[in-house]
């Protein structure tokens, strides 16, 4: 930067420009205006770039909770209703027909889907709660209260499915 540029700097950061606006306002890289503040023994203030980023980090962790909740939701959902009667149905044929029928129970493999959708729910949540260092006693709560569905709908499975021999 030459004098100029450098007086022009100065000035900017007297009247409280932040260094992403002064590079702006001269058409320099932002990086340009940090070697200059160091050269110059100025320092810009960062607490609110601190507070926004840490506001930021709070938002997304709320949202991976929010997340997390509507997850374990749908999935304890599947799970209570994997014993109730299930309707299979088609449309075709050279008419264009649509039939129906109401079986006792969901078939095998959309059994097999319910729990490894809720397994994958379990596998994602436990992520979440290895990661998060706040809320940590209501995310064991939440695991085990999954971890018993998980069992129940296991025990249920290995009752209906006969012995593969």
């Amino acid at each position: 930067m030459n004098p100029e540029t450098q007086e022009r700097a100065k000035a900017l950061f007297d009247q409280g420009m932040s260094r992403n606006a002064i590079a702006r306002e001269l058409d320099l890289d932002p990086a340009t205006i940090t070697r200059w503040a160091k050269r110059a023994g100025v320092e810009f203030d960062r607490s609110e770039t601190e507070a926004a980023t840490k506001a930021h980090t709070i938002d997304l962790a709320a949202g991976r909770i929010r997340l997390a909740e509507k997850m374990l939701a749908a999935s304890e959902d599947m799970l209570d209703r994997i014993d109730d009667e299930y309707v299979v149905y088609n449309f075709g044929g050279k008419d264009n027909t649509f039939e129906q029928r109401t079986l006792d129970s969901a078939p095998v493999e959309v059994r097999r889907n319910v729990i490894t959708t809720a397994g994958i729910t379990f596998d994602k949540l436990t992520r979440i709660v290895e990661r998060s260092d706040t809320g940590l006693e209501q995310a064991v709560g939440v695991l085990d209260t999954l971890a018993e569905g998980f069992r129940a709908a296991a025990d249920i499975y290995r009752a209906e499915t006969p012995d593969e021999a």
